[in-house]
């Protein structure tokens, strides 16, 4: 990991247009980020105990711009999974969001299945990367657990840090952790303490009402911190789930494989029948769900919810709000319709897995290298053989009009 980290050009672009939002419910602070059209059912993100709101603004601000409406939360200060899902469930209401679609990963992923679990009317699909069905062998790991809540920050901080693979990674990966890294360094005491009470509070999720052709299972093949035992349980438990596979990608592939995960997500709401209003982007009401200013940073915003814990119940997001990024053009969005289209579903082992085939796009582009190195070699033998060419021409001329001197 860097001793120094660079919050990333896009992320601080996306902090300048997309607005956070905070607003306490009971004595819960949510935290969360709400991009794209309203009249769209919205696709929920949930991070694990390492992440924050902020670690999904790349399918916050590619999604939203294709017309999908994405909602990314932080998990609040919850203490049991009761809890969680009768506090989540409030959120939504007074977000005014009935029904949803589900993107979690690691415990978000848990949690995730959790509430589908206490709640199948309004969970409409799921999206599950790197996660598991039940935290006994977290508990097990974890024999400190009944004092977690009494834990030093710096200690819970090394722990939570600790599950993150260290030592050479490619450079995509590498910058992913620096970037989670950062915002492990914006979670107070009690956010850690609870997300680990999360992780190692005896449960287990029972079988959904949910179809399983209403969940994709989405996993990274290199290496992730849940063990793949439990990523090999999760799919036992979900045999018609479809399968996305990310040959690297890390613990984080949201943030390292970016690309990827996008037109994974765009796979399955198309599937399940979530359309996207990529006519309505232009048009995003400057109500919150626009493009807005963000400028205090994360610690700045964690420090302000505590002391406004008990403040205003509405949106405490900034209020000056300009218009919101321009959308893609056309050919953009053409060319991810493409994508779309050029992704195969192969059968393996009687399980659907998704693999994104060499897109036409990708295609051209080797035609048009091709057709630049062939011109570039044509020029270099013309020029090199030019001169020999007029050089044995003059040769040849000269010596016939010797030849006619003699004759």
């Amino acid at each position: 990991m860097k001793s120094v980290f660079s919050a990333p050009g896009d992320y601080i672009y996306f902090k300048s247009q997309v607005p956070l939002h905070r607003i306490p419910i009971g004595t819960k602070q949510w935290r969360y980020y709400d991009f794209g059209p309203k009249v769209v059912t919205p696709l929920i993100c949930l991070p694990g105990t390492a992440g924050t709101a902020d670690v999904y603004y790349k399918q916050i601000m590619c999604l939203s711009m294709k017309g999908y409406r994405v909602i990314s939360v932080d998990i609040p200060c919850v203490w049991n999974h009761q809890e969680w899902i009768q506090s989540f469930e409030k959120f939504l209401d007074a977000i005014d969001v009935h029904h949803i679609h589900l993107y979690g990963t690691s415990l978000g992923g848990f949690l995730a299945q959790l509430f589908a679990q206490h709640r199948p009317r309004r969970v409409k699909s799921l999206i599950l990367s790197n996660t598991f069905l039940e935290t006994r062998s977290f508990a097990a790991a974890m024999p400190w657990a009944p004092i977690v809540s009494w834990t030093p920050s710096f200690l819970l901080k090394r722990y939570v840090l600790t599950g993150i693979r260290d030592g050479p990674h490619e450079p995509f990966i590498a910058d992913s952790v620096d970037f989670v890294v950062s915002q492990v360094e914006t979670l107070s005491r009690d956010e850690l303490a609870s997300r680990l009470t999360l992780t190692v509070d005896s449960a287990s999720v029972k079988p959904l009402l949910l179809s399983d052709l209403l969940i994709t299972i989405m996993d990274t093949n290199d290496y992730s911190a849940i063990p793949q035992q439990l990523k090999d349980q999760l799919s036992e438990r979900y045999p018609g789930a479809r399968r996305a596979y990310l040959k690297t990608g890390g613990d984080f592939p949201f943030l390292s494989r970016p690309d990827e995960v996008n037109l994974h997500l765009q796979l399955h709401l198309r599937r399940v029948g979530l359309e996207a209003q990529p006519e309505l982007v232009q048009s995003i009401p400057k109500d919150g769900t626009g493009g807005g200013p963000s400028k205090e940073n994360d610690k700045e915003d964690r420090d302000d919810e505590q002391k406004d814990n008990g403040g205003n119940p509405e949106s405490n997001s900034e209020e000056s709000q300009p218009s919101p990024p321009a959308p893609e053009s056309s050919d953009s969005h053409g060319l991810d319709e493409q994508l779309l289209s050029n992704a195969e579903i192969h059968y393996i082992d009687q399980k659907d897995s998704i693999i994104l085939k060499p897109s036409a796009m990708s295609m051209n582009q080797h035609s048009a290298a091709a057709g630049i190195l062939l011109q570039s070699t044509w020029e270099f033998f013309i020029f090199s053989l030019l001169p020999l060419y007029v050089d044995s021409l003059y040769i040849y001329s000269n010596d016939v009009w010797k030849l006619r001197q003699l004759l």
